[in-house]
Formats: structure tokens, sequence, C-alpha cells
């Protein structure tokens, strides 16, 4: 069996971290056997590095590799992307094609992102899982394949199955071994080992001295959060490579390349919830069409029953409508407080405000969307994945808003 030292040297691995070894040393163990694997971790911690240490340690090493990013293929291609298709399964299918579990059989295919399948595409994967079987995209011929899968997520997915946005079955097929790999936060020790790496590679590619950092910069460095992770930081060292004249780095010098330094607080994990607000503006409108969604049902409710004069029917709705208004009840009251809004405001004084944001609805929800998404890009420096994940919907979902709004 093959060192972790070895292991370090030969995949470009630098750190001491005990959690960083530990993995390694799971990943090395596992690597002979055929058991799937599912590497955890948020994004940017180098999760892409463990299915290759375990692709080149098994017996399939002569065979074919392929890495698949589950995130970034579009929901109506992903199962002829992974499948193939018979010619004229769909339209613009003008020929059979092979997917990526044909082509890769007696090999290794690392499924990135797996959290975002979804769920009609992840019954597929199951059974390739429990049986190797597949079925191509508008065939009934069943095929057979023989592929080692390792999958990696930077989802919580306990709460992924909660949600109902993931089979529980096939998150325990995946996880079979599971090898979580720690943020760069908790490798404070190896942030300037990192630093040096990527500062002697930049060197090497740009042709220019090697930036150094001073003790301060060194401590700032290594007390800093990186929500990017080992991504930020390599981004970090390459801007510094490029755009500092001098090579000896100062903490002056190296906070402008932190976002948000001075307020380098803990960040929750995961996203925010749907019902949480960052501004006064979100409380309000929030509670403005929470205000008109209950109108429009009672006015539902007035003309189903002029329309069929069915009394029983209309008084079941209009107790659910009840319930879901006693329900909201804590919320408004929650976001009253905030605002600092008296309860017993005169409505003709807000009459104007609330007209108008009836008549710009649909536009002033566009706009907001709009102004959210490029805020979000321009923090996460355009990378999508992460302004994804900051907005709380897939990165698919991303792309396809990009191109409608034309960003």
């Amino acid at each position: 069996m093959e060192s972790l030292q070895t292991t370090k040297q030969r995949f470009g691995i630098i750190g001491n971290d005990v959690h960083l070894n530990r993995a390694l040393e799971k990943a090395v163990r596992v690597a002979p056997t055929d058991i799937s694997v599912l590497v955890t971790g948020e994004s940017g911690v180098g999760k892409e590095s463990i299915p290759k240490i375990i692709h080149s340690l098994s017996h399939r090493k002569h065979a074919k590799y392929i890495a698949v990013n589950c995130g970034a293929i579009p929901e109506g291609t992903i199962d002829s992307e992974l499948f193939g298709h018979e010619k004229g399964a769909f339209t613009g299918a003008t020929s059979t094609r092979k997917g990526y579990f044909e082509v890769t059989d007696g090999g290794t295919i690392f499924l990135d992102e797996v959290g975002e399948l979804p769920l009609t595409t992840q019954v597929r994967l199951l059974r390739v899982l429990e049986n190797g079987e597949f079925i191509k995209v508008g065939s009934s011929e069943v095929q057979k394949t023989n592929v080692r899968i390792v999958a990696a997520t930077n989802l919580n997915m306990q709460e992924a199955i909660a949600k109902e946005k993931f089979r529980e079955d096939l998150y325990y097929r995946l996880s079979t071994i599971e090898i979580p790999l720690p943020p760069l936060r908790d490798r404070n020790e190896d942030i300037h080992l990192l630093f040096r790496k990527f500062a002697s590679e930049f060197a090497q590619k740009y042709r220019m001295p090697t930036v150094r950092l001073d003790e301060n910069a060194i401590k700032l460095l290594t007390n800093y959060r990186f929500p990017g992770n080992i991504r930020q930081l390599r981004n970090i060292a390459e801007q510094i490579s490029v755009v500092e004249e001098d090579r000896l780095i100062t903490a002056q010098n190296i906070v402008q390349y932190l976002p948000n330094y001075n307020n380098n607080l803990p960040a929750v994990i995961g996203g925010s919830s749907k019902n949480d607000f960052s501004t006064e503006r979100d409380i309000m409108y929030k509670i403005l069409f929470d205000m008109r969604s209950d109108i429009n049902d009672l006015k539902k409710l007035t003309l189903d029953l002029m329309k069929t004069g069915d009394i029983e029917k209309v008084e079941e709705k209009n107790h659910q409508l009840i319930e879901k208004i006693y329900a909201d009840q804590e919320e408004k009251k929650h976001a009253i407080e905030v605002l600092k809004i008296p309860q017993n405001a005169s409505p003709e004084k807000n009459y104007d405000f609330i007209e108008t944001i009836e008549e710009d609805e649909s536009l002033s929800l566009q706009d907001k969307e709009v102004e959210m998404i490029k805020k979000s890009l321009e923090k996460n420096n355009n990378k999508r994945k992460l302004a994804a994940k900051e907005l709380g919907i897939s990165e698919r979902t991303l792309y396809r808003k990009i191109k409608q709004y034309d960003l």
C-alpha cells in the first residue's frame, strides 16, 4: 500500500492537517476495492483530488476515468449525457449516442455535485449502482456496465433528503464509504504552505520572482475564514503575484484581496432560509405580497360560491385559508416590529405605496431578481457555483437566469 507522504507528493497535495490526512488514508485504503465512495465538503476544498487518487490506486487505473459536473448539465439533457440515447429519441437526436456509463465501462466515473441530479435521473443511477444496468433514452433494451462510481457534493445530504430533493436509498448506496474534507479555515497551519505553493506556480507561469509574505501578512492570512476555501486562496495568490510590484507582501497589501475582512464573522453554511430578509424593503414587500395573496384567495372563494353554490366545499376552502392566515400572523408581527410600524397605522397613509406595488409588481420583482443576481455574481467574482449557493438556487437555474436576462 502506498504511503501517505508518497500519495501527497504524487498528487500535489499540500498540508499536514489531521483531518486531511485521515481523508487521504481512507481514500488509499478503499482504492483497491470497488466500493462506492461519497466525498463531502464545502465548495473549493479540493474534492476532485480524492476520486483521482482512488482511480489511480485501483485495479481500474489503466481503464478510462471521466469526471462529470452534474450541476453544469441542463436537466433536459442529463439522462442523455449519462446513459446515452437512440436516434430519434428526442428533437435533435440525429444519431445514436453513447453515454458516460457506456463509454467508461471498466473504469471510474466521478459524479461531481451529485446532489444537483434531478429525481428522475437519481432513479436511473440507483439502478446502475444496484445491478450495473441502464437503459438509453428512447430505448427499451437493458444494457450492462461495470463502472466504479465516486461522487461528491457540497450539500448537506440529510437536509436534501428531508426536503425530498435527494433519494435516501441512493444516498446510502453512494455513501458506502464517506470521505469528508475539512474547510480551509480548519487547516490554519496549512494556509501559508498552500500560498507558497501557489505563489511558486504563478511565478513560473508568469516568469517573475516569487512573492513572499511578511510575518504580519502570514498571521492575517491564517486568521481569515476563506469562504471560497482553497480555490479562493489560489485566486488571491494569483492576483497578488500579478498586481503587486513589491515581492514582499505586507498585511496592508494583502488585506485588499480579502473580501469582507472587517466583517470576517462565522458564515452560515448551507444557504439562507427563504423566509430571511436582508433589508427593510424586503420585509415590506413580503408583508404586502402576502396581504394581496390573501385577498386574491378570498376573491376566488366568493367566485366559487357564486358559480357553484356548493356551500360545503367553499366553507372547507375558507377554513383552510383562515388556518393559513393565522399561521402567517407571527411572521408578520415580527416584520412589523423590525420596521417599527405602528399596528394601528391608518391604511389611507399607505394606500399610494400599496397601489404602486400592485401596478408594477411584475416589473419590480424582475428588476429585484436581476439586481440580486448581479450583486451575487460580483461578490463571488463571477463564480456561478458560489453565486448559486448564496442565492439558494441550483447552478442550472442560475445559468438559465443569466441567459434570460442577458447578464
